[in-house]
């Protein structure tokens, strides 16, 4: 559970690394479709270095563009993308790889590292033994990520803190999964939304997570995001901790918006990410 005094924040001070903000395209799915060359021009105008993919498949590809095109689109504006988030429910659902394949031709085209699978069909995790046997196949598909010179990630939404048999699926995760192999991508908002304590998560589990999503939740509205700094979480206590557990790279997503402009809104996240949080 949250520790009492959570969202108290105080004017904490830490070391400044290099200013590397990334955006999860999600953020602009309505936009990207539209005009992706556009788009992409403008998440670097607003002070992104990085992307976080989402949704490849091999007929649309990256919004129209393949892999190679794509990856020239990152190059000429100044991006790089160290993960993305793909569909992997075909591997868990039969062990077919055939998906999985044209992911990872895609990752290494476009220069990612990590495979990272952002949600499950929650009819594989009902009870505690699916659970398990969902970490088992999780291991199987970082074993083969390995192979072809990727990592495998996992990203959380609030469902993972559902208990069955005693325990949740995230704990049987981070207990059942290789931690050499499988990392861990926290996404604050819907950690805070289950109900849990980031920080405590990420001190008892250093060295699992590589990836974090900075999403701030509104006050008034707490099933809404917001622009980071607005909202009721802190991250000025989250972030320290976060780097000092492992975290690399930090990357903004907001899911909706209220009464302002996604390219305003991501430019205030970006700017409170860099120069408040000095990521």
């Amino acid at each position: 559970m949250l520790s009492a005094g959570f969202f108290v924040k105080p004017n904490l001070l830490f070391s400044a690394p290099a200013k590397v903000a990334g955006l999860q395209l999600y953020s602009l799915r309505d936009q990207l479709p539209k005009d992706v060359k556009g788009v992409m021009a403008k998440i670097a105008e607003a002070g992104y270095k990085e992307v976080e993919t989402f949704g490849y498949n091999k007929q649309n590809g990256y919004w129209g563009l393949n892999a190679n095109e794509f990856a020239q689109l990152l190059k000429d504006n100044g991006l790089s993308t160290p993960s993305g988030h793909y569909d992997c429910n075909q591997f868990f659902d039969n062990g077919n790889t055939e998906n999985l394949e044209t992911y990872i031709d895609a990752a290494h085209a476009i220069g990612q590292e990590y495979i990272i699978v952002p949600s499950l069909n929650e009819r594989f995790i009902k009870t505690g033994d699916d659970f398990k046997q969902v970490a088992e196949k999780m291991n199987k598909m970082a074993e083969l990520l390995k192979k072809r010179g990727l990592k495998l990630g996992y990203h959380n939404h609030n469902f993972e803190w559902k208990p069955a048999d005693g325990t949740t699926f995230y704990n049987t995760l981070l207990k059942y999964t290789d931690p050499a192999l499988v990392f861990m991508e926290m996404d604050i908002y819907w950690v805070v939304r289950a109900g849990q304590d980031p920080i405590a998560i990420l001190d008892e589990h250093k060295g699992r997570y590589r990836f974090m999503h900075i999403k701030d939740r509104d006050k008034t509205s707490p099933n809404l995001n917001t622009e980071i700094g607005k909202g009721d979480i802190d991250f000025k206590q989250i972030i320290p901790k976060a780097k000092a557990a492992g975290v690399t790279h930090f990357i903004m997503e907001q899911e909706n918006y209220t009464n302002i402009d996604p390219y305003v809104s991501i430019k205030e996240s970006a700017d409170y990410i860099k120069n408040v949080l000095n990521v």
